[in-house]
């Protein structure tokens, strides 16, 4: 190999394998990718936006702390098919959704049994199901077994997928390729980039995220339908 071949592929990495890129550089991504909405946020993720068909890690210093309006606009866009709340701390609000642009006929609920088996399994089938534009799981506890069988259903298809877990978790490995940390901050959220593939960043990324509607229309919201469990819900839900 010249020595300018060398530089050429040392410049580019890329050249040899998809998978390669320098230390001080985003990687491409192995995945299709879905806008962030956030063109800050977008800059900062290979491939410019969330990956599809891939594990993504939110660990969240507590809930409702601006999650969902941070996902908001990759929802929208993922909502031409159904999109999955499973597990969700709180019963989710019709109204509140569509005040988000987020429409509620296409939002399936699926709530929590107690048992992180049911939803597991529940994730499994949504992910592998390849019929869900998105789907968001809450968990307290994931053992590493269980993620790494989620990251494997995440695979065959293109759904978006995201874990949501408390922000103590961002301390245990894990096979997802993006992991961020959320905190609350005056007029938006910040982010802090526990994993990518790319260069380290220290600093927290502050990004602004528009007023939410939810408290304001709460009194008049009414929950959404679904109030079933995993079990009962996804033979239908995958055609099963």
């Amino acid at each position: 190999m010249s020595n300018s071949t060398a530089a050429a592929v040392i410049a580019a990495p890329e050249s040899l394998h998809p998978s390669l890129w320098l230390a001080s550089q985003l990687a491409h991504a192995a995945t299709r990718c879905m806008d962030t909405g956030y063109a800050a946020l977008s800059a900062q993720l290979p491939g410019g936006g969330w990956p599809q068909g891939t594990l993504t890690e939110l660990m969240l210093q507590q809930a409702g702390i601006g999650e969902i309006r941070l996902l908001r606009p990759a929802l929208a866009a993922a909502a031409q098919r159904p999109v999955v709340l499973l597990a969700p701390p709180q019963i989710p609000q019709g109204l509140a959704l569509a005040a988000l642009g987020l429409p509620p006929e296409q939002m399936v609920w699926i709530r929590g049994t107690g048992k992180s088996g049911d939803a597991l399994w529940a994730a499994e089938q949504v992910l592998r199901s390849g019929c869900c534009g998105a789907l968001l799981l809450w968990q307290q506890q994931m053992r590493s077994e269980s993620l790494r069988r989620l990251h494997l259903a995440a695979q065959s298809g293109d759904t978006l997928f995201f874990l949501m877990r408390p922000l103590a978790a961002a301390q245990d490995a894990s096979p997802a390729p993006l992991r961020l940390a959320l905190r609350p901050a005056p007029g938006g959220i910040s982010i802090d980039f526990i994993k990518r593939r790319g260069p380290q960043r220290d600093a927290p990324l502050f990004l602004p995220l528009p007023p939410s509607l939810l408290q304001r229309h709460a009194f008049m919201d009414k929950p959404l339908p679904a109030t079933v469990t995993a079990r009962s819900l996804l033979p239908q839900l995958v055609g099963g």
